[in-house]
């Protein structure tokens, strides 16, 4: 897949989007461990795209790809504990965060498989 820059990368402006739609849900939540955590993992997602983008090897961009990857299945686990706790965020949300985060995760396949490593 052929791109400018990271800031062209469909994957890469999802991952920003739903880590400022995660930042807003939980923007007041008192359970500072879990949203701290929560935070940082949709954080890593869009960042270590555009690090493993700007390294300039095809080998560093799949691996940070890998890493943004494992990021957000980290994040889909914390929504999964978030939503059984019921106090965090509500059901609904976090039902549509997971599902975004599969599409995110499924578009990060998709592209680390298009770098022919």
């Amino acid at each position: 897949m052929a791109y400018g820059s990271f800031e062209d990368l469909d994957v890469w402006k999802r991952a920003c989007r739903l880590a400022v739609d995660l930042y807003r849900l939980i923007g007041d939540c008192k359970d500072y461990a879990l949203k701290d955590q929560m935070c940082r993992a949709a954080i890593s997602i869009a960042s270590n795209i555009a690090e493993g983008a700007e390294r300039g090897s095809k080998a560093d961009f799949v691996r940070f790809l890998n890493i943004a990857k494992g990021s957000a299945a980290e994040l889909r686990t914390q929504l999964y504990i978030a939503k059984k706790l019921g106090t965090i965020i509500p059901e609904k949300n976090a039902l549509k965060l997971i599902a975004e985060l599969k599409e995110i995760s499924n578009m990060l396949y998709g592209l680390i498989n298009s770098q022919g490593i």
